[in-house]
């Protein structure tokens, strides 16, 4: 039975208005006409088509009456059969254009810089910033500074703000004079770069290491039955090479490193990686006077060998000073090498022959050869 058209209860639709609606409404084609139902005709598989008996057979056999049964119908494997031999769409072959390059196409321009990088001459915000003295390795304000060097703290430098007027400013400088402690004057910016808090102008830097005295490791040598052998070391401010050097210096059976007070390369982190661990088996002794403490080591019974390139005395010749009994090596700077004063204290001079064009050798690697030539004079 046909059912009637659908008409909304107590509404006439065929009494529209067809005119516009409010704003933001449909009022396209179809506007203000009646409402009419869809004609209730026969379903599409019972319409007349131009399909043959056995093809309708075929078309009501297969699941989903009326249904797709065409290619990739997951149905029964006749009728993917029957229609093997029906035409399939294939895409066309695109020509290829890639070398083809429309006229108003221009080559990219090459970037700045990398997005990977900073530009040229730029630090990066999200790349490390070097490592500096962590807040157990110093100490900071007039009256902490002044109570350390009071005390007998051994500190590895004072920093003092260039221009400092104060009353403790003051003390702490001469209390740090008076205990041969390095004080070194620096603009603010640098105290502000070691430590953000309030430094009120004076910050001091502990020790990596714990300095040993001279005349108990020379006294300690002898006793042991060992014969001395010291590395001094004049001005080498280099913290790689000083490194180096210590490096050297313990796996050669050196007894002590000696050092200035002043002028010296500073006893750091970098300092202690680059010897490998070896600063803190070596003893390190610091002394505020480096002649003074030439003239001990002589007085002590040590040979103080100078090693410079200037020397007339060339190592492994005959000519050369003899090496195996208590010895104090001299290594001079990076840049002027020994200082003439202490030049004039020495024993005896040597140089490493050179066969090549370079007139000299880095002090690193020439303490390394020297302290070899005195292993194998000693026969170990």
């Amino acid at each position: 039975m046909e059912k009637p058209p659908f008409r909304r209860p107590g509404r006439d639709d065929s009494a529209r208005p067809s005119g516009p609606r409010r704003p933001g409404a449909y009022n396209g084609p179809g506007r203000g006409r009646p409402f009419t139902a869809r004609p209730s005709g026969p379903r599409r598989e019972e319409q007349d088509d131009d399909f043959t008996p056995d093809e309708r057979e075929r078309a009501d056999d297969g699941p989903g009456r009326g249904g797709y049964t065409g290619p990739g119908h997951f149905g029964r494997d006749d009728h993917a059969a029957d229609h093997d031999d029906r035409p399939r769409y294939t895409r066309p072959d695109r020509p290829d254009r890639s070398d083809e390059r429309a006229p108003n196409d221009r080559p990219l321009k090459p970037a700045r810089y990398s997005k990977v990088g900073p530009p040229p001459g730029r630090r990066s915000p999200y790349a490390p910033r070097p490592a500096g003295p962590g807040k157990d390795e110093l100490i900071f304000g007039t009256r902490p500074v002044q109570e350390a060097l009071l005390a007998g703290q051994a500190l590895e430098r004072v920093f003092v703000q260039r221009g400092l007027k104060s009353p403790l400013g003051a003390d702490v400088l001469e209390a740090a004079r008076s205990l041969h402690v390095p004080v070194q004057e620096v603009p603010i910016e640098k105290l502000n770069a070691l430590t953000r808090k309030n430094h009120q102008g004076v910050v001091a830097l502990l020790p990596v290491i714990e300095y040993a005295p001279l005349q108990e490791v020379i006294t300690a040598a002898f006793e042991a039955g060992r014969t001395p052998l010291v590395v001094v070391l004049d001005r080498v401010t280099d913290v790689r090479n000083f490194g180096s050097i210590a490096r050297s210096a313990e796996c050669l059976g050196a007894d002590a490193l000696l050092i200035p007070t002043r002028g010296g390369a500073q006893i750091n982190g970098d300092a202690v990686k680059t010897s490998a661990g070896a600063l803190s088996r070596l003893p390190v002794c610091r002394e505020p006077n480096l002649k003074d403490a030439l003239r001990y080591l002589s007085e002590a019974g040590l040979r103080v060998v100078a090693c410079t390139e200037k020397a007339a005395a060339t190592l492994g010749h005959p000519d050369a000073p003899d090496l195996s009994g208590p010895v104090a090596l001299v290594l001079g700077s990076e840049e002027d090498g020994i200082s003439p004063e202490y030049l004039r204290l020495a024993d005896a001079e040597v140089k490493i022959p050179i066969l090549g064009h370079i007139g000299s050798l880095n002090v690193a690697v020439a303490a390394g050869v020297v302290l070899f030539e005195v292993q194998r004079q000693r026969g170990e």
